[in-house]
């Protein structure tokens, strides 16, 4: 009977180590299930700290030739929902973007990555600020693997135009959410 369970257990093993598929995924060490003042917008009445979470992906996919990541709020009360974060150009070698890379005067993202213009009127992260008293918002990060090297974008274009080379350009597609409110 042991030899049994121990041969089964071994097959269990071997057939997910074997069989697992290993999908584009998306993390955050700073991000949990809600954001919080840290990453809540300095301004808009909103008095956080502004920070953008760190963010890491792995198993690409095959022919991934460039990253884009987004925040977008379709909670907000506009009708279109809110742009918070449009980053894109990052290079396939890189796989991760640190704390606070959304802020654009500190150079912490490589070299050539663009930060467009978010639904605040500004370039890089803008923060949670959904209006008080109307419940929780969804934070929905989205890592994008492309299949070009650049959308041959600046940082002075829209969300809706990025949105749309996004979507012209997308090979696969990874998310986290996380919720806030006042």
């Amino acid at each position: 009977m042991k030899k049994v369970n121990f041969i089964f257990t071994l097959f269990l093993i071997l057939s997910t180590t074997v069989f697992a598929q290993k999908t584009f995924t998306l993390s955050s060490n700073d991000l949990g299930g809600q954001a919080t003042k840290i990453e809540e917008f300095n301004g808009f009445g909103c008095t956080g700290d502004n920070i953008s979470p760190q963010l890491s992906w792995k198993n690409a996919p095959k022919g991934t030739k460039s990253f884009a990541i987004t925040m977008y709020d379709p909670d907000a009360p506009t009708g279109s929902g809110f742009w918070h974060w449009i980053v894109f150009d990052i290079p396939s070698n890189v796989s991760e973007l640190v704390t606070n890379a959304g802020d654009i005067k500190l150079n912490l993202t490589p070299k050539g990555v663009v930060q467009s213009i978010t639904d605040y009127g500004i370039k890089g992260y803008g923060g949670p600020c959904p209006p008080e008293g109307h419940g929780f918002h969804q934070y929905i990060i989205t890592v994008y693997a492309l299949k070009t090297n650049t959308l041959g974008l600046d940082e002075n274009i829209n969300p809706a135009i990025v949105g749309f080379n996004l979507w012209n350009q997308t090979l696969e597609k990874a998310s986290i959410t996380a919720y806030y409110k006042r």
